[in-house]
């Protein structure tokens, strides 16, 4: 749940979403569920040259299970509440063992 509530915070942020079919996609979040499923406005591939087939298409659903990697700028990271979270989480998954 933290790692979704975590994409929640980058909104309307610009990341580059890196597939596991090695295909890189950079745009806009504009919606994400519990799944990591990822919606992209204003979409475009990195390597253009390499995958031209795809520059036409400006909004993406990306489903969950393909995304490899997300990457997003470190200015956008929202430390202080990262921590809190992860911390509210360790405290959970403890108090769950005890």
């Amino acid at each position: 749940m933290l790692i979704f509530s975590f994409f929640k915070t980058l909104m309307n942020q610009e990341v580059t979403v890196e597939l596991k079919n090695e295909v890189s996609i950079r745009g806009t979040i504009k919606s994400v569920d519990q799944f990591l499923n990822i919606k992209l406005d204003n979409a475009s591939v990195v390597d253009e040259l390499k995958w031209p087939h795809m520059s036409s298409t400006r909004d993406m659903f990306i489903r969950g299970s393909v995304v490899r990697y997300v990457h997003i700028p470190s200015a956008t990271v929202d430390i202080g509440l990262l921590e809190d979270a992860t911390r509210r989480e360790a405290d959970k998954a403890k108090a769950g063992t005890a």
